[in-house]
């Protein structure tokens, strides 16, 4: 089985190349004149599409995105190259979408989340050494405080206010 990381390039770029030579085709080629030939041969033009139980090379119906089931069904249908058919490219495509969808939900909502987680960490740090700095200028108070009043108390300071009588 083909590693995914070779197959999802190519067939990208098998489409992204069937795509420019879809639009760079000469118009006159038809695609029902390469009846009878090998898959291969159809496939040169990229306007063609080959089905596998008739055996017969058909113009790609553009209208319609997938070929109708009338024409050819999906997993015999063959258009680009002749290994892949369209019911396996829908569901291989799908299934890598999801998978992307999915996986850049699930990144946006961890971001988010860790985002928030770390916010709040911040903000709580930012507090506690914000406590821790409040914590120590009250202890500075208290310390200055209980100096100047042994100093009061050395000079004789400590009684009422000298003016606190004429209020």
């Amino acid at each position: 089985m083909l590693d995914l990381r070779i197959l999802l390039p190519a067939l990208l770029l098998v489409c992204g190349l069937a795509t420019v030579l879809a639009q760079s085709s000469a118009p006159g080629q038809v695609c029902e004149a390469n009846n009878g030939t090998s898959c291969e041969q159809c496939l040169q033009n990229v306007t063609c599409l080959w089905c596998i139980t008739t055996k017969t090379c058909l113009t790609y119906p553009v209208k319609t995105i997938l070929p109708p089931h009338a024409l050819c069904p999906l997993n015999n249908a063959r258009w680009g190259l002749c290994w892949i058919n369209f019911q396996t490219l829908i569901i291989t495509f799908a299934v890598i979408g999801g998978v992307i969808i999915i996986a850049f939900l699930v990144c946006l909502f961890c971001c988010c989340k860790c985002e928030n987680c770390r916010s709040k960490s911040f903000e709580s740090k930012v507090q506690r050494q914000t406590d821790k700095l409040k914590t120590k200028q009250d202890e500075r108070r208290a310390e200055m405080k209980q100096r100047h009043d042994e100093i009061r108390k050395k000079y004789g300071l400590s009684g009422q206010n000298q003016y606190s009588r004429f209020a």
